[in-house]
């Protein structure tokens, strides 16, 4: 069924035909999605990580051009050749980022779009006043933001969009870093909107509010609209196998490489936690075993391994790692048999001005150093080339640029860099995150090897069924702690899923986790 079967022939304000996206590097993020969004409806996207919903923001909002299909605003035919474009017209976007000036005040935020800059008149003040009104949210308009809590400063956000005059808002995980009361505000605001008459696309990977609060939802996976209902029409169950899909049958002879586990405890970890939104933690990992950690954005799987490797500095509990009591130092944690793969590759593991062998040998420069201090090339080229035929990282040279690699290509390097010391605990945060299945396959299948040679791993997924393929234990966390521990044989993606959106294919409640209550669903269409 369409969603012009649901509306009986009424217009959307939005409707995307066939949309596709093809990035410079060859990367194709979207096949030919079709959505439409509707006036006075709250329609959900979901998706896996890497199953193009930000691209899709991204092109709507006229941040990314589209490769190909067909975009549709109000009936007519358009094409934005960038964002204050689609303003104007009438779409908002609140990225996840909160993209607002912590230096300015809320008054300032909310108008900054103008083009006479944050200058207040007593048209804003009255113009911001009543904005708060229709929204019923209260903030005071000389507060400056980088004071406010986080919901807050989602909660200006919203207001700028409104203060554009937005028809269609499109929130992109306005709810993964907020405490419950702060997504109860978030809620009430959303079912105010639509009942004033706007259109919402709520971006979330949180089943138990996509049901309870939206009227329509779409599911995308690997850049293709694979579901398309009205919320009432389908279960949890449902949207979580959409979401899923089928295992790819590249990885499934790695679950029997499994039974690498030792007797040998390379990680103690006792009472871990940090501010920056990680509950008390414990956990132990032994050599030759693959731990891996489901959850969704904000569930603290990253604050955790971060933690763990000492990049966090305000973290308190004890790391014990090969029997040492650790200091909170990402050198001394190297040095010691640490290694850590970022999620964010560009920022955090890459120099990418460097070629492929001068990013391979940096945590190891000492290793390739004759009398300590003069680099001996010769060693750093060895090294490239049994990182390229390791990997098969693609490439004509060890001279190449990473930035002239492939996005899974240069992700290869990132991991291969940790080939050549001593490693004994192996970190990998999103590993295969936007790259293609071959690469996928390549890289977990590295980590088994690595874990038969004895090599301690933890690796976080948003792909839950790459966890289940490589891994021999599952923790999932959710709102900063761990919530659930499974054998990765004794479990599925369909499983995992449901513990990491806080819902139980056994008990269902009658107020969701997020403290929305179920019959308070909206239904305008």
């Amino acid at each position: 069924m369409t969603h012009s079967d649901y509306h009986k022939g009424e217009q959307p304000l939005l409707e995307l035909r066939g949309i596709q996206k093809t990035f410079p590097n060859g990367t194709v993020a979207l096949k030919g999605v079709d959505f439409a969004a509707y006036a006075g409806t709250v329609h959900g996207l979901l998706g896996a990580n890497g199953a193009g919903k930000s691209t899709l923001i991204n092109v709507l909002s006229a941040s990314y051009g589209s490769s190909g299909g067909t975009m549709l605003w109000k009936g007519a035919e358009v094409a934005f050749s960038a964002p204050l474009e689609a303003n104007k017209a009438g779409i908002a976007t609140i990225h996840q980022n909160i993209p607002l000036v912590p230096t300015l005040s809320v008054l300032e935020n909310v108008f900054l779009w103008k083009e006479k800059g944050w200058r207040r008149t007593a048209e804003d003040v009255a113009t911001f006043a009543a904005l708060c009104e229709d929204v019923g949210y209260s903030v005071r308009p000389d507060t400056l933001v980088e004071d406010l809590s986080i919901g807050a400063r989602q909660m200006v956000c919203i207001l700028q969009a409104l203060s554009l005059g937005a028809d269609l808002i499109v929130m992109d995980e306005p709810t993964a870093s907020l405490a419950k009361e702060e997504r109860e505000i978030v809620y009430s605001t959303v079912r105010r909107l639509a009942s004033q008459g706007k259109g919402i696309i709520f971006v979330s990977h949180f089943l138990d509010e996509i049901v309870a609060l939206t009227d329509e939802l779409t599911v995308l996976r690997d850049g293709r609209t694979v579901m398309s209902a009205r919320t009432n029409d389908v279960g949890e169950s449902e949207i979580a196998e959409a979401i899923a899909g089928k295992t790819v049958n590249a990885l499934e002879h790695l679950r029997h490489q499994r039974g690498t586990i030792r007797d040998e405890v390379v990680l103690e970890v006792r009472d871990l936690a940090s501010p920056e939104g990680l509950e008390k933690t414990d956990l132990t990992v032994r050599a030759g075993e693959v731990v891996g950690i489901a959850g969704l954005l904000g569930s603290g799987r990253s604050e955790l391994v971060h933690a763990i490797f000492g990049s966090d500095k305000q973290a308190t509990g004890e790391v014990r790692f090969d029997g040492r009591l650790m200091a909170r130092s990402p050198r001394k944690s190297v040095k010691a048999g640490m290694a850590l793969v970022p999620e964010d590759r560009d920022q955090q593991a890459i120099v990418p001005v460097f070629e492929i062998w001068r990013n391979n040998s940096l945590p190891y420069l000492d290793k390739t150093a004759k009398w300590g201090w003069l680099l001996q090339n010769d060693v750093e080229m060895q090294w490239a080339d049994k990182a390229i035929e390791t990997l098969k990282i693609k490439t004509d040279s060890p001279e190449t640029l990473v930035t002239e690699l492939s996005g899974g290509n240069a992700q290869k390097v990132t991991i291969t860099r940790w080939l050549f010391g001593d490693v004994k605990l192996l970190i990998l945060d999103e590993p295969t995150a936007g790259i293609d299945v071959g690469a996928k396959a390549d890289i977990l299948s590295l980590v088994r090897e690595m874990a038969a040679q004895g090599v301690a791993v933890i690796i976080i997924s948003s792909e839950f069924e790459e966890i289940l393929s490589v891994s021999d234990r599952v923790l999932v966390m959710r709102d900063g702690e761990v919530v659930a521990e499974r054998d990765a044989a004794d479990t599925s993606d369909h499983e995992l899923i449901l513990l990491a959106s806080g819902k139980s294919e056994t008990h269902e409640q009658t107020t969701s986790d997020t403290g929305v209550p179920t019959e308070e669903r909206l239904h305008h269409a």
